[in-house]
């Protein structure tokens, strides 16, 4: 099974930006959907944005479209996460996740996880 390893997180400042990076090892991320997530104390799980791996179609949260680009290098098997303008309330951790479409990635069905990183954004 694919084994997802997040990277990329870190502190930054209001106005900043940071690129988050999800890693496959152990097999190619196929034909799958693969999507970024975050998760802030005592919230729930919020899907933000989703990209199909084959045909590279994207879909995003309200509430970080025009912020947040997700995109994907098929040489390094990496999906990015491109985020700017970061807020305080985008303190989180941020996981990302594969799916068998882009659907069961937006609805959070049947998804395999990566383990997270942590992204601070100080005001």
């Amino acid at each position: 099974q694919v084994q997802l390893v997040e990277s990329g997180g870190g502190l930054v400042q209001a106005g900043g930006s940071l690129r988050l990076s999800c890693a496959a090892s152990g097999r190619t991320f196929g034909s799958h959907g693969v999507g970024w997530f975050r998760q802030a104390p005592g919230k729930e799980r919020e899907f933000l944005a989703v990209i199909s791996w084959s045909g590279g179609s994207t879909a995003y949260a309200d509430s970080v479209k025009g912020r947040f680009t997700i995109s994907r290098d098929t040489a390094k098997n990496t999906v990015n996460l491109q985020m700017n303008s970061l807020k305080p309330d985008d303190t989180a951790v941020y996981y990302c996740a594969v799916g068998n479409t882009i659907y069961e990635v937006t609805t959070k069905a049947n998804l395999h996880w990566g383990q997270g990183t942590q992204v601070t954004v100080s005001s």
